[in-house]
């Protein structure tokens, strides 16, 4: 199963080097949780390597996102057959009429005046995104806040969307609870049970095109959250962005452990693009990432596997 979207910033290269360090951990609870779904790279992951986990819990504060998983989850027949009828009149434009076509269909999209099903409108935004600026989710006051990025390459050639990975979701999501919201709600419904916490909350000190804000107040409240439940007998992870180096993260982890990482971070540019000679430059910009995590101990028979077991 892949995610059903790009998503800038998501966790797909975080998740080899997670393995590396501290390790992602395959037992020791029956629930994983991810308050900050995005693209939902790790909780695939867990889907696809931890078979006896029982329940998942997702959540995000986007309810245009969220209505693409519940109608996947809910109404399967009628998101596929919407997406098809779209995709049926995109692909045999030619690239200046696709983008037309594009905007067109943005425009009562981003403006809320149609008359479309709750699954229509949510499969149309897929569309939208599947065809819209790479991995980006833009959000406007022209657009009272809805998705409102600008057309994408408009190069696909046979199709727009994996429609097997979508029945996928469909199959995978019957077992989720899907939750649209605090961050604290969904953590919180999962109380008495073992659970495996993951917090990938909007970078610190900065103010996404995604339209949500994080302050530090925030991050610290949810920190501290992730020492309560690690006491508690849980497992947490929190990443975030470490670039200031100011000890916020020192300050306030307590007995977490961390692992930091070098990264290149290049939402919303390539990582290579030509400068005013013509000749090729690297743009993608270095970034510190920095995990807190409760203690994960790698013995010795199980590391060339890149698995691990919880202590505690």
């Amino acid at each position: 199963m892949k995610p059903l979207y790009m998503w800038a910033g998501g966790k797909n290269k975080m998740i080899p080097k997670y393995l590396d360090n501290p390790g992602i951990p395959t037992s020791g609870y029956d629930t994983f949780v991810e308050p900050f779904f995005g693209g939902g790279a790790m909780t695939i992951w867990v889907y696809e390597n931890c078979p006896d986990v029982k329940r998942f819990v997702i959540n995000d504060v986007k309810e245009e996102l969220v209505g693409i998983y519940n109608a996947i989850k809910n109404d399967i027949d009628n998101f596929i057959k919407r997406m098809d009828a779209l995709e049926a009149q995109y692909l045999p434009l030619d690239k200046p009429t696709r983008k037309e076509w594009f905007y067109n269909l943005r425009t009562p999209y981003a403006t809320n005046v149609h008359n479309w099903t709750a699954t229509e409108e949510s499969a149309t935004l897929y569309f939208l995104m599947k065809t819209a600026f790479n991995g980006i989710w833009q959000t406007t006051i022209r657009a009272n806040g809805r998705f409102d990025t600008p057309f994408g390459l408009g190069n696909q050639k046979t199709t727009v969307y994996d429609k097997e990975n979508v029945m996928e979701w469909h199959t995978f999501l019957q077992k989720v609870d899907i939750y649209c919201g605090d961050w604290k709600v969904a953590s919180d419904a999962v109380a008495g049970e073992r659970a495996f916490f993951f917090y990938d909350p909007p970078y610190r000190d900065s103010f996404t095109s995604y339209g949500e804000g994080f302050t530090d107040a925030d991050h610290q409240t949810l920190i501290e959250y992730c020492v309560q439940k690690d006491l508690q007998g849980d497992i947490v992870f929190y990443c975030n962005r470490d670039d200031a180096q100011d000890g916020f993260f020192d300050a306030h982890k307590a007995h977490l452990n961390d692992s930091y990482f070098d990264i290149k971070y290049t939402a919303g540019r390539r990582a290579t693009e030509k400068d005013k000679d013509g000749n090729d430059t690297r743009t993608a910009k270095a970034a510190k990432e920095i995990l807190l995590h409760s203690t994960i101990v790698k013995p010795a028979d199980v590391f060339a596997n890149g698995l691990c077991e919880v202590v505690g």
